[in-house]
């Protein structure tokens, strides 16, 4: 009575205190509450006492439903009866309601239906229990068909802490009495008022898509009753589910599909069709229509394959869903969307023809197809086009409604893709092209004219670009005319900059590209200097111009240069973001790429001058001006420098670059080693230096990789690990570089494993931690004669079984994968050589790290996490075979048989033995996934797991 009336007080100090403390307080009481074995006894006997609130009615329901589902272990076998009686008293207790407090004492014995045998239940299992209930407490049945319609949902519900295999026994129970529970729905159909509830609870079972063919079900009573509550002046919405339902049942692949249910299908396809007339209807209620619309494109969805056969009857349905398409409400039209991509698929993809037999009868045939449904994606280019418009308040939008218009715009241009992949990119243009001149027609070029129609139409032609024929001569040229007309709307000016980097590739191919390409920059300056958002839609355009025109412009290198040194400097009206001057870097150093190398060498230089200078200036200052400076002043003019090294391809030129720049970059190094933005942007350069000089570095790279190492102990920097990578990814298999190499990532490694010792130290440095392990990885795969007989590699083992179970997802992805790569050595081309110190240093760490391996897949790392623990996992058990299945079997054999059985146990062991073997490891990964779920099926087991296997208390240290 104590804890009831603890519970009582928390509630109310949770729902009526005014001090948010105390709030907060109460319902950490009551969620700390939820987890003892006392909440099944108190929530209970509160719901039980006719003096209980609304708000302890609801908490105590939510309570037992969620002790049923998770902690049902906690009981003794024996409290089965008592506690399905007490639920069974509860929901005809509240079979009026509240309705909140009946749907979660509903779900509560659904679930405990899914931990229970159906021999438990009576013969016949739950349902001929809740059949029997029915009949003889028949004032209760409205309570009784809520439980019976949450039943097969529970089937899907993963929240309930079942075993996988009781989960499929208890699919295969509801799938064998799916017959009795349609038995009992159609008995209660004779009761009016339950119409609803009954067709609610038929859909429910419809969803587990198994058992009854569609030939019994064209003619059964609660399909029957669907399908004529279509026809009713209120359109039911059950019926509406139970017919979405049944398309979906008739289309499902795990009862055969189309064909076996084709008798079914010519039933619902008829009395679906007769509700065209009604998406036209103004009278209808939205929510009607939009019902409406969703049986059309189920259908559309679900028959697909059929409908791409364009027979006659299928046409019918396309029209049906064009219908859709043109509705002026775009939550409508957009239901369509995804049948549109389907049917393009179906139409376009070669395996769809098959069955045709010779190449030319399936060309034959394909362009059948496409001839009869290109009216209707010529039809739907005209119904779409226009929803991607600028609402006339668009100023005025909330940032939600901004994102939401965007997101319409996105759907509209995937829309207008697959049609252009239907009708060609050149048939797509033409008809856009049409809504452009009409549009630009009703547009003045001056601030105040109407220019959103033109804008949409621009858009739509930007996002067929990829379709476009790069030699279209007829449409294209047309539409650069009209560019220039279009400018002075900065939204539409910044639309027409995108547009000209759409097609940047027609430019290149078009024979008056070069005479077109002046007007066309010209365009893109105004546009840099116009807003923010113009700059960027510029910048990236002129990107993608002077990326695919380089040779065009090469001999435009002045003209070229004026707009680098606007954008970089900030000179004149230029309004470029420092990150969108990158687009701009970029596209110089793509030009500079076509030039011969005694041009290139100059223009580089010049390149570099306006980036460098202001770089040199801050030097000038003195030390400690430089170390006053706010990173972004010094990583702005580092990140060009980085593009220019990345995107400059001419290695020798690029390593003199760096060579004459070493002393600035040696300087900041020096002086702003403990700022790791800086560093992270400096790193950053130099490995695109080092990406793209390779070989040609010379003394420069042995001069970086003393600096690195050297600060690397002082200031432990992640980012010198990943410079570190890069290098050993070009120079590790060079036998000149591999003194200065090993003794590079001996430094590293010896100064990591010292700095991460405990797994507190993993979780406080987890960058470091990635970094340091994706070099070792990179050391195996390009150097391994310095790695692997190096004094480090044990040390790193023994670092990296330290921070497995690190919670970072970079951090423990990069230590799977590097004892992945160790134990996957005899995979690997020509390293037989190393298998013998591998194995002196994994075999006597084998069962350890096994067992940690075990801990991590069953509870210590998050469940995002399994997929890598497991393959790691198998690679173990392939590499050392029997001797990994021992070192499994220790493992698992600590685990108390209460939470993993020892049928559980011997599957994954299985598993493991059948990878020692030899089996296909991906083939093996659902038995081994399966014991992370049972492991993890709710908290007490998962603190069992963990307390038997111990991964954080193990003793790692190092094996002499």
């Amino acid at each position: 009575m104590e804890l009831q009336n603890a519970v009582k007080e928390a509630l109310h100090a949770l729902y009526h205190h005014p001090d948010d403390a105390v709030r907060m307080r109460a319902d950490r009481w009551l969620q700390d509450f939820q987890r003892t074995i006392d909440a099944w006894q108190v929530a209970d006997n509160l719901l039980h006492d006719a003096s209980s609130n609304l708000e302890t009615l609801i908490f105590c329901s939510q309570t037992l439903r969620s002790k049923v589902q998770r902690d049902f272990e906690e009981l003794p076998s024996e409290a089965f009866r008592p506690l399905r009686d007490s639920l069974n008293n509860l929901l005809r207790t509240f079979h009026r309601g509240p309705p909140k407090v009946r749907t979660q004492i509903s779900i509560a014995v659904a679930a405990l239906a899914v931990h229970v045998p159906a021999e438990d239940w009576g013969d016949g299992g739950i349902v001929n229990w809740l059949r029997d209930e029915m009949n003889m407490h028949p004032e209760y049945i409205p309570a009784f068909l809520e439980l019976l319609t949450v039943l097969p949902e529970e089937v899907f519900n993963y929240k309930i802490a079942a075993r996988p295999e009781r989960r499929r026994q208890f699919e295969k129970e509801l799938t064998s009495q799916m017959e009795a529970a349609l038995n009992i729905l159609t008995a209660c159909l004779n009761i009016n008022e339950l119409k609803e509830q009954v067709l609610e609870a038929f859909a429910s079972w419809l969803r587990l898509k198994h058992g009854i063919p569609g030939s019994v079900l064209a003619s059964h009573p609660l399909v029957l009753t669907a399908l004529s509550s279509l026809n009713s002046e209120i359109l039911s919405e059950a019926a509406v589910n139970v017919i979405s339902e049944l398309i979906h049942y008739t289309a499902a692949g795990s009862f055969g599909g189309v064909p076996t249910h084709m008798s079914l299908i010519q039933v619902i396809v008829p009395q679906v069709m007769s509700l065209k007339a009604q998406l036209r209807d103004s009278s209808k209620d939205e929510e009607d229509v939009k019902a409406i619309a969703r049986l059309f494109a189920d259908m559309g969805d679900s028959y697909v394959e059929l409908i791409a056969t364009g027979s006659d009857e299928s046409m019918l349905i396309v029209h049906a869903l064009l219908e859709v398409a043109s509705h002026p409400e775009y939550d409508i039209a957009s239901m369509t969307f995804n049948f549109w991509h389907s049917l393009q698929v179906n139409l376009t993809r070669r395996d769809a023809y098959v069955s045709f037999g010779t190449e030319s009868s399936i060309e034959a045939e394909r362009n059948r197809r496409l001839q009869v449904f290109c009216p209707a994606y010529e039809s739907l280019v005209s119904l779409v086009s226009f929803r991607v418009q600028y609402p006339q308040d668009f100023q005025d939008l909330s940032y939600e409604d901004i994102k939401e218009f965007k997101q319409t715009r996105y759907a509209v241009a995937d829309v207008l893709i697959d049609a252009a992949l239907v009708l060609g990119g050149d048939c797509t243009l033409k008809i856009l092209y049409t809504k452009l001149f009409e549009a630009v027609g009703r547009y003045k070029n001056d601030e105040h004219s109407e220019w959103g129609s033109a804008e949409a139409a621009l858009f739509c032609i930007r996002a067929v670009s990829k379709y476009v024929s790069t030699v279209e001569a007829e449409v294209m040229p047309q539409i650069m005319t009209l560019l220039p007309k279009l400018t002075q709307h900065p939204q539409l000016l910044q639309t027409v900059c995108l547009t000209i980097g759409a097609y940047s590739k027609w430019f290149d191919a078009a024979s008056s590209g070069l005479s077109i390409l002046p007007s066309v920059l010209d365009i893109l300056m105004s546009g840099m200097g116009t807003s923010e958002d113009c700059a960027a839609a510029a910048a990236l355009a002129f990107r993608h111009i002077c990326d695919d025109c380089r040779k065009k412009l090469c001999g435009c290198l002045d003209g070229l240069f004026h707009i680098y040194q606007g954008a970089v400097n900030g000179e004149g009206s230029f309004k470029v973001s420092p990150e969108d001057s990158l687009h701009i870097v970029e596209a110089l150093s793509t030009v500079v790429t076509e030039l011969p190398p005694d041009h290139a060498k100059s223009a580089l230089e010049a390149l570099c001058l306006p980036v460098v200078t202001p770089l040199q200036e801050i030097l000038n200052q003195g030390p400690e001006m430089l170390n006053k400076k706010p990173a972004r002043e010094l990583t702005v003019h580092i990140d060009r420098l980085a593009y220019i090294f990345r995107y400059v391809y001419h290695p020798e030129a690029v390593a003199n670059a760096i060579q004459r720049l070493w002393s600035i970059f040696k300087a900041i190094f020096d002086l702003r080693a403990w700022d790791m933005r800086t560093m992270e942007s400096l790193c950053r350069a130099c490995k695109y230096a080092v990406r793209t000089s390779g070989r040609f570095m010379g003394i420069t790279i042995g001069a970086m990789l003393e600096e690195i190492q050297g600060l690397y102990q002082q200031h432990h920097q992640p980012c010198f690990l990943y410079l570190s990578s890069e290098v050993i990814k070009i120079f590790g298999s060079d036998p000149s570089c591999a003194n200065y190499l090993k003794s590079l990532i001996e430094a590293l490694f010896m100064q990591t494993t010292r700095l991460l010792t405990s797994i507190q130290e993993f979780t406080a440095r987890p960058d470091i931690a990635d970094d340091c392990f994706l070099l070792a990885s990179r050391c195996i795969r390009y150097c391994p004669q310095l790695f692997i007989p190096s004094p480090v590699f044990p040390s790193l083992v023994d670092c990296s079984m330290i921070g497995i179970i690190v919670q970072h997802r970079e951090a423990s992805n990069s230590i799977l994968t590097f004892l992945s790569d160790i134990f996957d050595l005899a995979n690997t081309g020509k390293m037989e050589q190393y298998l013998p110190i591998r194995d002196s240093v994994i075999i006597p760490r084998g069962v350890v790290i096994t067992r940690i391996l075990i801990a991590s897949l069953t509870g210590a790392l998050p469940s995002s996490r399994i997929e890598s623990v497991t393959y790691t996992l198998l690679a173990l058990a392939r590499a050392y075979g029997p001797r990994a299945v021992e070192w499994a079997k220790e493992s698992i054999s600590l685990i108390p048989l209460t939470a993993v059985t020892e049928i559980e146990r011997s599957r994954f062991l299985k598993s493991l033995s059948d990878a020692a073997s030899g089996s296909d490891i991906n083939a093996l990964a659902v038995p081994i996934e399966e014991l992370s779920d049972v492991c993890r099926r709710n908290r007490t087991v998962q603190e069992i797991v963990q307390g038997a296997l111990r991964p954080l208390e193990l003793n790692i240290s190092p094996v002499s």
